[in-house]
């Protein structure tokens, strides 16, 4: 993004979020997803998916598809089972970074792994745009754990050249990153300097500089992101943070 930015703070409260509630599903979505729609709404950055969903025990997403989109899922409570039409099928887990690149088409299902379908599976989803449409389907899934554990942002999820050596999985997105965070009661920890900054309190609290106090499901869409600090609450958080440095037209 060559273009000059002017530095802003858009807080977005979790109550505010669209809703989708049936039996087996409760979904909290950050965008305008499916049948609800806000054209104000639509994305930022070249993120156009963020949603928190809880899917009962024993239930799930029947096999659906998917194309041209780099999904990446990340598993707060509970565990879920991802199949697909490439082959592919893993067990996603809290600490496990997930990637699914729907390229020229796939298949996919996610159902809730709950032994004895008796606990809830809660998780986040997220949608980016590819930089290059057409790319061959993957998937690619891998346990980071032991870096959550330092309370500093983990590089999950990039495209961007910067991060070749140090992200946990890849993405078909040059100009993006996810990073995750779970740091301990009073912790500081910086955001990244970019254009563009997408900051999702998944659980906790924090407080972001200059911009006061985020509960669980509040997010910050952040332009001229430049680096302020965000302090976890009395009780820890964790975040996932996008970085961008391009947006769609």
């Amino acid at each position: 993004m060559s273009t000059t930015l002017t530095p802003a703070v858009d807080v977005r409260r979790a109550g505010d979020r669209f809703a989708t509630r049936i039996d087996w599903l409760d979904s909290k979505h950050s965008f305008s997803f499916g049948p609800h729609y806000d054209p104000a709404n639509t994305h930022f950055g070249l993120l156009m998916v963020s949603n928190d969903d809880v899917v009962r025990a024993g239930s799930g997403f029947d096999t659906h598809p998917h194309r041209d989109m780099e999904i990446v899922t990340w598993v707060l409570d509970g565990s879920l089972v991802h199949q697909d039409s490439t082959g592919h099928n893993g067990l996603i887990r809290p600490g496990l970074a997930q990637r699914m690149s729907a390229g020229t088409g796939i298949l996919h299902s996610e159902k809730n792994d709950a032994a004895g379908a008796v606990q809830d599976v809660h998780f986040v989803q997220m949608w980016v745009v590819p930089d290059e449409s057409g790319v061959t389907p993957g998937y690619e899934q891998l346990d980071i754990s032991p870096e959550l554990d330092r309370g500093e942002l983990v590089v999950v999820a990039s495209g961007m050249t910067k991060h070749a050596d140090d992200r946990a999985i890849s993405i078909s997105q040059r100009h993006a990153a996810l990073y995750a965070a779970r740091p301990e009661p009073g912790a500081v920890v910086p955001l990244p300097t970019a254009p563009l900054a997408h900051l999702f309190v998944a659980r906790g609290s924090v407080e972001l500089e200059g911009s006061g106090v985020l509960g669980t499901g509040d997010s910050a869409r952040i332009t001229a992101s430049d680096g302020r600090r965000l302090t976890a609450g009395p009780d820890g958080a964790e975040v996932l943070v996008w970085e961008m440095h391009a947006t769609l037209g």
